[in-house]
This record gives structure tokens, C-alpha cells and sequence, in this order.
């Protein structure tokens, strides 16, 4: 039994003739699900007045409540929805996420009051996760040696919604008003829904990918692999972190250099967006890199110079300075996840991918929304510099960790 279950052809050998029709799909469905979930964020704070909430710090308060919502539901069910990829296949999880956040996004355009706002919001984030999904179809079809490439791309196809989502949330309502730039945004995802269903090709068998091949791969794992995975999820953490904590400070902190009042909102804009830029030049080429040195490597380089280009950030005088510095550290940022998705997925058998997977997502969503909260009570306490070096301490802390782990392995 054990012997004809090793000349089985594993999941990604049987669908290796679809990964790149696969991956085509899953970073538009990216592209789109990001875009519209992050275009609300320049008139949030309007819809959030419109429902009846009318003093600046409750605008302000629940603004940040109804929009990490979605980022709260998805690092809650991303580790569910991926071992139900294991059991049932991935093209069953894309199509999930993608019809069920149409229809949420839509229903939010209905939304009555500030309660059915945040809840669609969380069942966004709880049903929702296209993206999610398609790290885990792209990292367990695409072969090896382009694994480091494949997920750069998809990482690119979500950056480039997250950027310009806003900017198309910042003309979109004066044309369709605030409520229908909800359907238009729940319109755009049913069509990625759409491409998903009848495009996307998938050969699961049940049986084989999560029974048949479970002794063969499994005997082949080092025992070690359960804290390499542990400090993989807490880099992949750290990574969001690092790149969020200056979110909740970056106006005022842009207030303090000078930039008349009437701008700062417009330079934050361009500050915040060039990180997104700077990750989606150097994200795929990373990515290779990774194939082709190691990913290991790749993941302690880029934290290092990561760490590096944060310090000078507390010391800038003008506020292109910043916008620069970020633009550079979105470089080396862009490097991270998708190598660190690859050595999850080449860390874990066959038939745990999905869930290790899915573990990973909400170690980056986490790390979403711990950013923001860290950042903003350093800020408030000590200084918004301290924030950098704060920040800066703790990736050095996980270069070091993972220089660790790849000279005990």
C-alpha cells in the first residue's frame, strides 16, 4: 500500500498543467476584493456622519472600529478556511470568498445605522478572504522552483488594489454617491467571482490529497519544522506590523514638519501610498530572488535593511524625506511575505498546507491590526520618533531569530 501510494502524482504534480491560468485569476480576484475593500477609506469617516454619528472623535473612533473589522474576521477564520482547503480543494474556498464578499460589500451600501455597518464590516472579513485563498491555491500548485515568483506576483496584484483603492474611493461617490460606490465596489468582486468559477481548473481528489499521502509526506518532516513554522508566523506578524505602526501617527506626524494644515491629509496620502508603490516594483523580482538563493536569506536580508531604512525616518526634516524613506522601505518590505509563504508551504506536508496557510494569513492580519495600536500608544506616551526605533528593535530582533533558525536546521 505504501509503495503504490508514493508513485501517486501529488496535488501540485496533477495541477501543474493550470497554475498559470490559476495564478492570472487569483491576482485579479486580489487586485479587485483589495481594491474595493480599501476605496471606502477616503469617505469613510462621511458614511460613518451619515449614520447618525456626529462629534469628530466618534467619527474618528469608529472609522478605525468599522474599517479593522474586516481585518479582525479574516486572522480569525483564515486558519479555518484553510484547512477546509485541505479537505475540499481551493477552487471551493475561492469561490466562497469571492461570492460572499459581493454580497456583503453590496449589503453595506444598505447599511441603516452604525451597528449594521461594523457587523457587515466583521462578516466581510469572516466569510471574505480572496486573497487569503489565493496564497494557498498559488502556493500549493505552482512548482518549487517558481514558487518565490509566482507569490510575488500575486503580493503585486494585492498591493496595487490596496493603493489604488483609495484613490478611486476619492472620485467614485461624487459620481455614484457614498452608497453606491459600495455596489460598484460589490460588482467588480462578482466579476472576479465569475472569472474564478469558470476559469479557474483544480484536480482534487479527496482521497489522495488528504489521506493516501499523508504517511509518505509526513514521514519526511523534520521534527523541527513546528518552531521554524512558530517563527516564520511571528516575522510574517512582525512584517505588518512594522509597515502599519506608523499609520494611526503619519498626520500629525506630517503636521510637525511644517506642511501647511489645508495639505497634510494630501501628503499622508502620498506617504502612506508610497510604501504600496515601493512593494509593488520589487515584490516579483524578490520573489525570484528567493528562488534562486534561498529564501531563508532573503527573509533576514530584507528584515535587516527593513530595520535600517526605518531609523533615518524618525530624523526627517520634510515631508518628501519621508515619503521617500517609505517608498524604499516598501522595497525591502516586499521581499518578506512572499518568501516567507514559500518556506511555510515547503515547511509542512501536503495535506496540512492549507491550514498552515491559513495560520500564516492570520499571524499578517494580526500583525494589521496590532501595528496601528502599538504605534499609536508610543506615540501618545513616549514620542511618534520612538515609534521607529521601536519598530526598527523589533525586525532586528526576528533577523536574528531567523539567522537562528537557519543555522540550527
Amino acid at each position: 500500500m505504501d509503495q503504490h501510494a508514493t508513485v501517486l502524482p501529488s496535488y501540485a504534480e496533477r495541477n501543474a498543467p493550470y497554475w498559470r491560468r490559476n495564478l492570472f485569476v487569483c491576482v485579479f480576484g486580489s487586485f479587485t476584493t483589495l481594491l474595493s475593500l480599501s476605496m471606502l477609506l477616503p469617505f469613510l469617516p462621511l458614511y460613518v456622519e451619515q449614520l447618525g454619528v456626529h462629534t469628530p472623535s466618534a467619527i474618528v473612533q469608529w472609522s478605525g472600529v468599522a474599517f479593522g473589522a474586516t481585518f479582525f474576521g479574516t486572522a480569525i477564520t483564515a486558519p479555518l478556511w484553510g484547512r477546509l482547503a485541505d479537505r475540499y480543494g481551493r477552487k471551493p474556498m475561492l469561490i466562497r470568498a469571492a461570492v460572499g464578499m459581493a454580497i456583503v460589500m453590496s449589503m453595506i451600501g444598505l447599511a441603516h445605522n452604525l451597528t449594521e455597518l461594523v457587523v457587515l464590516r466583521l462578516i466581510a472579513g469572516l466569510i471574505g478572504g480572496y486573497a487569503s485563498a489565493s496564497i494557498v491555491m498559488v502556493g500549493t500548485q505552482v512548482p518549487r522552483e517558481r514558487s518565490g515568483w509566482a507569490l510575488g506576483v500575486l503580493s503585486t496584484g494585492a498591493l496595487a488594489g490596496s493603493l489604488i483603492g483609495p484613490l478611486v474611493g476619492g472620485f467614485l461617490p461624487t459620481w455614484v454617491g457614498i452608497r453606491g460606490t459600495f455596489f460598484v465596489g460589490g460588482a467588480i468582486i462578482a466579476v472576479a467571482a465569475v472569472l474564478t468559477i469558470v476559469v479557474v481548473r483544480e484536480d482534487f481528489d479527496r482521497t489522495a490529497d488528504t489521506k493516501k499521502r499523508i504517511d509518505v509526506a509526513g514521514a519526511s518532516l523534520p521534527s523541527m519544522n513546528r518552531g521554524v513554522i512558530l517563527i516564520l508566523l511571528l516575522t510574517a506578524m512582525m512584517v505588518l506590523l512594522a509597515n502599519m505602526s506608523i499609520e494611526p501617527i503619519i498626520t500629525v506626524y506630517i503636521g510637525q514638519l511644517g506642511v501647511p494644515r489645508d495639505y497634510v491629509a494630501r501628503m499622508a496620502g502620498i506617504v502612506m501610498a508610497a510604501s504600496a508603490f515601493g512593494s509593488m516594483l520589487t515584490a516579483a523580482r524578490l520573489g525570484a530572488l528567493a528562488d534562486r538563493i534561498g529564501s531563508a536569506k532573503v527573509i533576514t536580508g530584507c528584515l535587516v535593511a527593513t530595520a535600517v531604512v526605518l531609523v533615518p525616518q524618525a530624523f526627517v526634516t520634510q515631508w518628501w524625506q519621508l515619503a521617500i524613506l517609505r517608498g524604499l522601505m516598501g522595497m525591502t518590505l516586499a521581499g518578506l511575505l512572499p518568501s516567507i509563504a514559500k518556506e511555510v508551504r515547503h515547511a509542512v506536508a501536503d495535506h496540512n498546507s492549507g491550514k498552515t496557510l491559513g495560520y500564516l494569513q492570520s499571524a499578517q492580519f494580526s500583525g494589521q491590526v496590532i501595528g496601528p495600536l502599538i504605534g499609536g500608544q508610543i506615540g501618545a506616551h513616549v514620542s511618534l520618533r520612538a515609534v521607529f526605533f521601536v519598530t526598527s528593535s523589533l525586525l532586528l530582533v526576528c533577523a536574528g531569530l531567523n539567522r537562528w533558525m537557519r543555522g540550527a536546521s
